[in-house]
């Protein structure tokens, strides 16, 4: 693939904290080579800023490899920018041309407030994760785990929703600002599963409950969610949790 330099304008949303209000500021940069991942460019910018002894931009990374789903921002109005099933960090330059302006923004959801710049809080994650407790079967060494017969499409079925990275991205896409799709990614990776079977009617009745008290909006089935997706998680997910969520309200009515 050819390899080339290009000049970029950038608009990028600055912000304080939550209770400031924020602005974009505009940064002219050059020199920018097509092979260089977004984050990069950012560390280039940042660089000049430094040396300049201006405020460098702060944005969340870890990994780099599209594993972590610290990199969420918005770029040029789509959640981890043009290329689909991608994360910031995995986004290159080539996808831009020289000469573009390219606006980037954090994620806009009163449920992740902003810390700084393009960094939001997103321990409202954390927080429904925590809700779904623990796992409490104990499937012994690896040997013992190996003989639990588990047909292969609830197998895979599993492994993809687990796929999900946590990123928000899928709030940030949605119009209503709802988790559905992270939430139901989490307890389908265990509802599948016979080591999820003990507590899988609390876990997902306590996890819905948590959404609903950090203020995720409601699902509406626009499937905005599983196209800005940068795993590609299914939807279909949201319908199991459903399921699963109606079935422990019945199991739980029916014991009282």
């Amino acid at each position: 693939m050819e390899h080339y330099n290009m000049d970029l304008t950038l608009k990028v949303w600055k912000q304080n904290n939550s209770k400031t209000k924020g602005r974009f500021e505009t940064y002219e940069v050059k020199g920018i080579s097509s092979e260089m991942s977004f984050l990069e460019m950012f560390d280039v910018l940042n660089e000049r800023l430094i040396s300049e002894d201006k405020d460098p931009i702060a944005f969340d990374h870890d990994c780099r490899e599209g594993i972590c789903g610290m990199c969420s921002m918005y770029v040029n109005g789509r959640a981890h920018g043009p290329w689909e099933k991608n994360t910031v960090c995995q986004l290159h330059m080539r996808a831009f041309k020289s000469g573009e302006t390219i606006v980037v923004e954090p994620w806009r959801s009163a449920a992740f407030p902003v810390i700084k710049d393009l960094v939001v809080d997103r321990d409202a994650f954390d927080r429904i994760i925590q809700a779904g407790g623990y796992i409490s079967v104990n499937t012994g060494n690896a040997v013992d785990a190996n003989t639990l017969p588990i047909e292969k499409y609830r197998a895979d079925e599993s492994f993809f929703a687990a796929s999900c990275i946590g990123c928000g991205a899928c709030v940030a896409a949605c119009p209503n600002g709802s988790a559905m799709l992270f939430v139901s990614a989490k307890v389908s990776q265990l509802a599948l599963l016979p080591q999820g079977e003990p507590e899988r009617k609390t876990r997902v009745l306590n996890m819905v409950a948590q959404m609903d008290k950090e203020g995720f909006g409601n699902c509406s089935n626009v499937y905005a969610c599983e196209a800005e997706c940068p795993k590609g998680v299914s939807v279909a997910n949201i319908a199991r949790m459903n399921r699963e969520y109606l079935s422990a309200g019945l199991s739980d009515e029916a014991s009282i």
